[in-house]
């Protein structure tokens, strides 16, 4: 498979969650859509910028401690758009040589990251985490990334877009199957485990009516993508408590989502 020859076709009347996470995040790259929508969301989850910020920095800490540990791959699906530290930014300020392939189905992303983010060790595939098999095959990854070295999996922010856990679990297992040994999973999923129970419910009364598109999941239930694998101290944790950096931190409600790395023995 090659993306090279796929036209970008934004759909502004559709909401996108790359682009409303940007809106959270502070970037530009938004419509007014995606505006309402993360203003409807943020409306009833006010530290819902925080989440956002809080995967982003989770993100960084995990891809510079990967590649400060030698990971020289990885395969960053659900890329979103460009923001201040993409994946191979962070990596290559470690090691030059890092290698990066982004992965993601909006053309808004496709454009951005074919103007910004393409180089000799980077590059771009035209995907959906819904089929890992053709990501896996594709032109472009093939390209730059050896499957039979230690690859960095990163899943943030995107398994939450997978409403069944069984279809979750074997999109991350395929991913996961094709890995060389000493390869590892990065992933996040929204939670609704450390809110109260009338956030909780409000939660599900959104889900249910279409306002929001992220299905929250618990501890045991986002801890079972990391089976067979040798969990990173501190284990599955809020991303907030991951490795954080000194100072405040926001609290797990705030942050109101897990994260955790594992290595593929």
């Amino acid at each position: 498979m090659t993306s090279e020859d796929a036209k970008p076709n934004v759909d502004t009347q559709t909401v996108s969650p790359a682009r409303r996470w940007n809106y959270w995040l502070g970037g530009k790259d938004h419509f007014q859509i995606d505006r309402e929508s993360g203003d409807r969301i943020a409306a009833a989850f006010p530290s819902i910028r925080i989440a956002a910020q809080q995967g982003r920095a989770f993100h960084n800490r995990t891809v510079r401690h990967l590649a400060e540990s030698g990971i020289r791959q990885f395969v960053d699906i659900g890329t979103g758009l460009p923001a201040p530290d993409n994946t191979h930014e962070v990596a290559q300020r470690v090691a030059a040589d890092s290698r990066v392939v982004y992965v993601d189905n909006d053309p808004m992303v496709l454009a951005h990251a074919r103007a910004l983010m393409i180089g000799g060790t980077t590059t771009y595939v035209n995907g959906d985490l819904n089929d890992p098999g053709k990501i896996l095959r594709s032109d472009e990854l093939l390209a730059i990334v050896d499957l039979s070295r230690p690859v960095a999996i990163l899943l943030i922010a995107v398994l939450h877009f997978i409403p069944d856990d069984d279809k979750a679990r074997s999109v991350v297992r395929e991913l996961l199957d094709a890995a060389a040994p000493g390869s590892y999973l990065v992933a996040t999923n929204s939670t609704k485990d450390f809110v109260p129970p009338a956030v909780a419910a409000q939660y599900d009364a959104m889900l249910k009516g279409g306002h929001v598109d992220a299905w929250p999941r618990d501890r045991d239930t986002f801890a079972r993508f990391f089976d067979g694998l040798e969990l990173l101290d501190p284990g599955v944790v809020a991303i907030s408590d991951w490795r954080p950096a000194d100072g405040d931190r926001p609290t797990p409600a705030e942050a109101s989502m897990y994260g955790a790395v594992g290595r593929k023995p």
